[in-house]
C-alpha cells in the first residue's frame, strides 16, 4: 500500500530525474512531481529540495515549493471553487491541481446558506482514517483571537467583511480590517451565506468591542431622484441652508429644480421623515450627521 503519511506535509526530497518541464523528486520512496517553472534555481540530481507534498485531483503525487498558507493547525482565507450537494464545497488554498473538500457535515442545514463560488472560507487542513484532505473551518473562538475590538469612533462606518458564523440570534463576520461584526436579523433584507462578502455599516458598538452591523441602505441611499438632488443642493450651500420650502411657488421650484411642486413637497416630506432636513425661517436646512 502506498504509504500517504507526508500528504499536505512540508517535506524535504531528492531529486532524482527530470524532463523538459518536471522535476522528480523522491522522499519515503515515493516519486512527486516537481513543476520547473515553480523552482527559482536550476536543480540537478542528488539535489534537496523543501516543498508541499500533496496527492492532486488525479491521485498522483506531487509537489510545489509555493507553500500554502493554509495547513494543519494554519488558518486562512480561501476562496470557494465548487459546490458538490452530496459532499461539500471545495475551496483554493492555492495548489495549481488540487482544491480542498469541506463536508457538508459542518455545512448550514439549509443549503441556500450554503457558500457559493467566490465565497470566502478559513479554513486549516485535517485528514481522515485515509490520510485524504480536507478542509476544516475556524471556529468562533479562532476568530475571536485574531480579531481585535472595535471603538465607539467607528460607528456609521462603512464596512466590508465575510460571514463565519450563522446563528438563530444573527449573523457573525469579519471585517476585512480584523474586527469582528453582528448583523441582527432585523437589520438585513436576506440572510446571508456562510462565506458570503457582505457590504454594511456600524451603527454601535456591543459587548467587547463587537460591532453591530446594518446592511440596510442608509436613509439617503433610498430615496429618489428628486430628494437626491434636493440633498446636493443643499450639500453645496456653505451654510448648507436654501430659502426653498414647501411654501415656495410652483414657478420658482419649476425654474429652479425643473419639478413640478407637488413632486418637490413629496421629495421633501421623504427627507423630513428621514430625518435628514429641517424646516427653518430661512427655509430648508440639511441635517449634519458625525459620521
Amino acid at each position: 500500500m502506498t504509504d500517504t503519511s507526508f500528504n499536505g506535509e512540508v517535506i524535504t526530497a531528492n531529486v532524482i530525474d527530470c524532463n523538459e518541464d518536471t522535476y522528480f523528486v523522491q522522499a519515503k520512496g515515493i516519486t512527486l512531481s516537481l513543476p520547473k517553472n515553480q523552482v527559482n534555481q536550476t536543480l540537478s540530481r542528488g539535489m534537496t529540495v523543501r516543498g508541499f507534498a500533496y496527492l492532486n485531483m488525479h491521485q498522483q503525487w506531487c509537489m510545489t515549493t509555493n507553500i500554502p498558507r493554509i495547513g494543519f493547525g494554519h488558518y486562512a482565507f480561501g476562496t470557494v471553487t465548487g459546490v458538490q450537494r452530496d459532499l461539500g464545497v471545495f475551496v483554493n488554498i492555492g495548489l495549481p491541481d488540487k482544491d480542498i473538500a469541506v463536508s457538508s457535515d459542518f455545512l448550514p442545514r439549509l443549503t441556500n446558506l450554503w457558500p457559493q463560488i467566490g465565497d470566502r472560507l478559513m479554513i486549516a487542513l485535517t485528514k481522515d482514517k485515509k490520510d485524504r484532505l480536507w478542509g476544516k473551518l475556524a471556529d468562533a473562538t479562532m476568530f475571536q483571537t485574531i480579531a481585535r475590538p472595535g471603538n465607539l469612533q467607528m460607528k456609521n462606518k462603512n464596512i466590508t467583511g465575510t460571514i463565519y458564523r450563522l446563528k438563530i440570534v444573527g449573523s457573525y463576520l469579519l471585517t476585512d480590517d480584523y474586527h469582528i461584526g453582528f448583523i441582527h436579523p432585523s437589520e438585513r433584507e436576506v440572510e446571508p451565506r456562510l462565506g458570503e462578502v457582505v457590504h454594511g455599516r456600524v451603527i454601535g458598538i456591543g459587548q467587547g468591542g463587537i460591532l453591530n452591523i446594518s446592511l440596510r441602505p442608509r436613509g439617503y441611499e433610498t430615496i429618489n431622484d428628486d430628494a437626491q438632488m434636493i440633498l446636493a443642493v443643499l450639500q453645496r450651500q456653505s451654510n448648507h441652508t436654501m430659502h426653498f420650502s414647501d411654501k415656495s411657488s410652483a414657478t420658482e421650484i419649476k425654474d429652479f429644480f425643473g419639478i413640478s411642486k407637488s413632486s418637490f413637497k413629496r421629495a421633501l416630506g421623504h427627507l423630513y421623515k428621514q430625518n435628514l432636513i429641517e424646516f427653518v425661517p430661512e427655509g430648508t436646512h440639511l441635517i449634519m450627521k458625525e459620521n
